[in-house]
């Protein structure tokens, strides 16, 4: 069978004289290398594209992990220099793919800003600067140049028993690596929380009422995808959920031939 297609999401920089539309090699390779896929970048021009057009030819989608945050204006917040950097117009794409990739059943793998733009997109709000609350751990990254210490494997969150990744876990703790400084607020009506750190913060979720994997977690499994066992396992769960829609399409081809 060929590599089921698989939308991802693009950051949109400006560097070297141009403006890119990009998406770091990391969750590119763990796409393929972990999942099985092939990952398809899709610009960020928001109400221009054609999403309906889009989902009917894609399996999956996974929407990264970003150093911008959603736009407070999004979910009632308010924005600020301190808050930022903003990234508008993957706003405006990310939110409604997510919510008609989830509409339409196609598997979906939402990755730390991609936690956050799926609890603002299904309705839920975002708590900023999270370390700076009583009672809550520092869930940044370590201060240091080399990545592999910034994404270090370090922390523990409890995945719950019954949620959908306790069956590809297990329930109970696992260790995750944490680099973030916002979090899920107040949860989307439409989510269930799948995995809290100690200190009560929401680490993963998943959409109740959805008809395929559909999963947002708040830690960076693609950076480790070849080496921890456990961040191999969520993308070999989102690859499964991809082969077998772009099965059942393949099916339904036939049928209509």
């Amino acid at each position: 069978m060929s590599q089921p297609l698989v939308a991802v999401s693009t950051d949109v920089k400006e560097f070297e004289n141009y403006t890119w539309h990009a998406a770091p090699r990391q969750y590119l390779e763990a796409a393929i290398s972990g999942a099985g896929v092939l990952p398809l970048l899709v610009p960020s021009f928001g109400e221009r594209l054609d999403l309906d057009g889009l989902l009917k030819r894609v399996d999956g989608v996974m929407v990264t992990g970003s150093k911008s945050n959603v736009h407070p204006s999004l979910y009632g917040g308010e924005a600020s220099e301190a808050n930022g950097p903003y990234d508008p117009l993957r706003d405006s794409t990310t939110l409604p793919l997510i919510r008609k990739a989830i509409e339409r059943g196609v598997p979906l793998l939402a990755i730390c800003r991609g936690i956050q733009e799926l609890n603002v997109a299904l309705g839920g709000t975002l708590a900023t600067e999270i370390q700076e609350r009583e009672g809550v751990m520092d869930h940044r990254a370590p201060e240091s140049d080399k990545q592999d210490e910034r994404f270090a494997i370090r922390q523990a969150v409890t995945i719950k028993p019954g949620s959908c990744l306790a069956g590809v876990f297990g329930a109970g703790d696992i260790m995750i690596n944490s680099v973030h400084r916002q979090a899920i607020d107040r949860l989307g009506p439409r989510l269930q929380v799948e995995a809290v750190a100690e200190d009560g913060t929401i680490e993963a979720v998943s959409v109740k009422d959805a008809r395929a994997f559909a999963v947002g977690v708040q830690w960076h499994p693609e950076y480790w995808v070849k080496s921890d066992g456990n961040s191999l396992k969520i993308f070999q769960a989102f690859g499964a959920a991809a082969r077998a829609r772009a099965q059942g399409r393949g099916v339904l081809a036939q049928a209509a031939e």
